[in-house]
Formats: structure tokens, sequence, C-alpha cells
């Protein structure tokens, strides 16, 4: 594995992402999510894309990729591996929505391309990175309190936000993936978070990837 080759191509792809706000002039219709996993001791890739509709945030479509894992884990190289099986689900959706909400870093990563920006410049598609861990960066003490905010810095620049969604939960981390500004961002997922930690995107494409209750009781609605 030529790390110093993937290191440059990281570099290289981080000077192309849009890190303003470069949406469609038409209004948000449809937000996706989208959830990386790994299955058999780590030889599968899972990932699930779901579409939801906006601003009522109902499910109307998900999909699940399952594909040979092509590289191992390497802490700041993760969107290498996770990009294939994101690109298969994908391609499996019947339509593409307006926005991503991807479970991980978008410009919040050491060379400024994580999944969320890496996935969002090759697609060409605005990505918004909801990270639960930080990768990089640092952030001042932020409040227990639900709604707590603060910015999450490194090298003298904001990378994201660090929000607090929920109370007794540790915050989020997001950040512009592709064509959405910071503070864009942070109101869209504010915007979609409806009473748990995670915003429903993610939320829902975590359910579907792990076969969660909410999941299963919803394909049983549909039925």
């Amino acid at each position: 594995m030529d790390l110093a080759a993937l290191r440059a191509q990281q570099i290289e792809l981080a000077s192309s992402v849009i890190r303003e706000d470069c949406l469609n002039d038409a209004p948000l219709r449809l937000i996706g999510g989208a959830d990386v996993g790994f299955e058999q001791g780590g030889d599968i890739t899972r990932a699930a894309m779901v579409l939801l509709t906006y601003p009522s945030l109902e499910l109307v479509e998900y999909q699940v990729a399952r594909i040979a894992t092509t590289m191992p884990y390497i802490p700041g190289f993760l969107s290498f591996r996770e990009f294939p099986a994101l690109q298969a689900a994908w391609d499996l959706l019947s339509q593409k929505p307006d926005l991503l909400f991807v479970d991980g870093h978008g410009i919040s990563h050491p060379r400024r391309l994580g999944v969320a920006s890496h996935f969002g410049l090759l697609m060409d598609v605005p990505t918004i990175g909801v990270a639960k861990k930080r990768l990089c960066g640092r952030v001042e003490d932020l409040s227990q309190e639900p709604g707590a905010i603060a910015p999450l810095m490194d090298k003298g620049e904001q990378l994201a936000w660090v929000w607090r969604s929920k109370v007794r939960c540790n915050p989020l981390f997001i950040s512009t993936g592709h064509r959405v500004g910071l503070d864009s961002a942070l109101a869209l997922v504010q915007n979609c978070t409806r009473g748990y930690r995670l915003p429903e995107p993610t939320r829902w494409a975590d359910a579907v990837a792990s076969r969660r209750p909410a999941f299963i009781r919803w394909q049983e609605i549909q039925r």
C-alpha cells in the first residue's frame, strides 16, 4: 500500500472541494443519508443509502450494497476503504438526492478529505459530514446542555461545528463535505434532527444497515 501516493491524492482532491454553498437553485426535495459498516471480520464492506423527503423527512427509498473490502483499515485513509461500497449503493438508488448526509467527516480531517468530502467531490453531489468522534483539531469545553455548540479548530482554521444534539449524549462533529458551507451544514443538520442524537438521514441509514426496530416497523407498515 503506497500511503505516500494516497496522501498526495488526498491533498490534491481536497484542493478541489467546494466549501461554500453551491446547491441547486431548486428547493431541497430529497435528502439522502449514508452509513458504512463492515461484516465478516472486515472482509465485506456494507453501505446503506436512504432517501427522505424534505422537509417532512419521510423515508421513501433505501438501498444496501455489500462488496468485498478493497483495502485494510488505516487511520486517516478510511474514505478509500469506504468509497467503493458507497458508490455501489449510490448507483442502486432510483433517484438521486439533492443533498447527502454522510456518517463520517467532511473537511474535519488532517488533510481535509474525510469520506463526506471525498464522496461528494467525486460524485459531484452536495454533502455534509456528520461524525460521532473527533478526528483532528481541538474544541474548547462544550457545555453539557443540549444545543451547546463550539467550533472545532485546527491550525487556525475552523473545520466543523461541534453540536450537542441531545442531553446526556456525546456531541456531533458537523462539517462541510462538498458544495455546502459550514454554517449551512449546521443549520441543515439541526433542521433534520427530531429528538434523537443523529439527524434523520444518517439515523435512518444506520437503522437500515443494522436492521434496527424502527426500520423493521417501517417495512411492516409498507406491506
